[in-house]
């Protein structure tokens, strides 16, 4: 299985990236991309793509962190994209929920980065709360230059998917699915994801699934629990989870392209012939 975002540059996984990723190969979930939100992160999230077999990642500027972007900071993207690992601009868009970051930055921000992707012909990884509006003008000024969109961490209902889905967007579904307080509305859309359209993500070390049990002590979500995603996932649509496995897997590879031509054992392999 294929985690299609992971912030395994967050604090929480410190000094343990390489277990977090054995645990979740243990569940079947052997391939990550790994999410940049700031020029740093980015620049994190792919020296660990370079260290750990399985990962790809992506190189962006979350919208809570577009106030704080350096001058350079879309060269930094540039130099990034730049490795064959990273595949994505991202994570970029628009949240008006929190507004860390004033909206006018945000918007101006997000435009940038869609604009290098349209550049690069990168898939965008994208963020949107409560900004759906904003967000879809936005794209649709370049969505016809970009490759491919993604959804990343999709929680909106039926009519914000199918804005998403007219613009033949990727759909990311994480733990929220599995939230009985707050996932009503996605679990409602959830059948409704067109199945060439449809990935699996944890946003670990956020959302974790309310569904495990017993549940963990720690609130740490792992890449190794994507499996409750895939229950709760299959369960909404009536198909097997062996099944959706192996459909959201092909997805995830035709939207960020082949693993396995980077592993880690590989390149070093090459090194010492």
């Amino acid at each position: 299985m294929v985690d299609c975002g992971l912030n395994l540059s967050a604090p929480a996984f410190a000094d343990r990236h390489a277990s977090v990723l054995d645990e979740a190969a243990r569940q079947q979930v052997t391939r990550f991309v790994l999410i940049g939100t700031s020029e740093h992160s980015s620049q994190e999230a792919l020296a660990l793509a370079e260290h750990h077999p399985g990962c790809i990642a992506t190189a962006g500027v979350h919208p809570h962190d577009a106030a704080n972007v350096s001058p350079g900071y879309l060269d930094v993207l540039r130099t990034l994209a730049a490795d064959p690992r990273v595949r994505a601009v991202g994570e970029c868009g628009l949240d008006y929920n929190r507004n860390y970051s004033p909206p006018a930055i945000q918007r101006r921000v997000f435009t940038a980065q869609l604009a290098l992707a349209a550049d690069l012909k990168l898939p965008v990884c994208l963020h949107e709360r409560d900004a759906l509006d904003d967000q879809l003008a936005i794209l649709d000024e370049f969505r016809r230059d970009i490759p491919a969109l993604f959804a990343h961490c999709f929680t909106g209902d039926r009519a914000a998917l199918e804005q998403y889905i007219e613009r033949d967007c990727y759909i990311g579904v994480t733990g929220w699915v599995c939230d009985e307080r707050r996932g009503a509305d996605l679990q409602a859309a959830i059948p409704a994801i067109p199945e060439s359209r449809l990935l699996l993500e944890t946003d670990a070390p956020y959302l974790l699934p309310r569904t495990i049990r017993p549940r963990p002590k720690s609130r740490t979500n792992l890449p190794s629990y994507l499996p409750y995603i895939v229950e709760t996932v299959a369960q909404l649509r009536g198909t097997d989870a062996q099944a959706l496995m192996h459909t959201t897997t092909e997805n995830a590879q035709r939207l960020f392209g082949e693993w396995s031509a980077l592993s880690v054992g590989q390149d070093e392999e090459a090194a010492h012939e």
